[in-house]
């Protein structure tokens, strides 16, 4: 599974990542996506606490089984940057990565590129900007 990384300063602020969240589990404050973190299943509070057990781990997301899910919203208590919310139906929602999707809406829909699931890609931005700094100051220079 695809993990999703957030380049903040690429981030305009659009909204389109929450719009075409199929979950609308992702939320921009301040200029930056955020959403599930997707804790490692050793450190994931809510994939602790969860009494029913309707929090599991499948290829590197955490992902909450509605079926099981009985709404008590501890795991929304627990969540250190609260990524997971109780919805009108009273079952709890977060991110799942898209799990039941071929791509990652957030992703797509990001015209900036300031969601990826690639960290090569995220490199390569910080990459470019230091170039771009660089060249700045060569020029500043002459």
């Amino acid at each position: 599974m695809d993990e999703l990384i957030v380049n903040p300063e690429l981030c305009v602020d659009c909204g389109l990542c929450e719009r075409n969240c199929p979950n609308n589990a992702i939320r921009v404050h301040n200029g930056t996506p955020l959403f599930c973190m997707h804790c490692s299943p050793e450190k994931a509070p809510c994939l602790h606490i969860c009494p029913k057990g309707a929090i599991t781990e499948s290829n590197g997301a955490i992902i909450i089984n509605e079926e099981n899910c009985i709404g008590c919203g501890l795991c929304k208590d627990v969540c250190p940057i609260g990524a997971i919310f109780i919805n009108e139906c009273g079952l709890a929602k977060k991110c799942d990565l898209c799990a039941n999707y071929d791509h990652q809406h957030c992703v797509s829909a990001c015209p900036t590129k300031a969601l990826t699931n690639n960290s090569d890609d995220l490199i390569m931005a910080k990459q470019d900007k230091l170039s771009d700094g660089f060249k700045k100051i060569q020029t500043f220079l002459k």
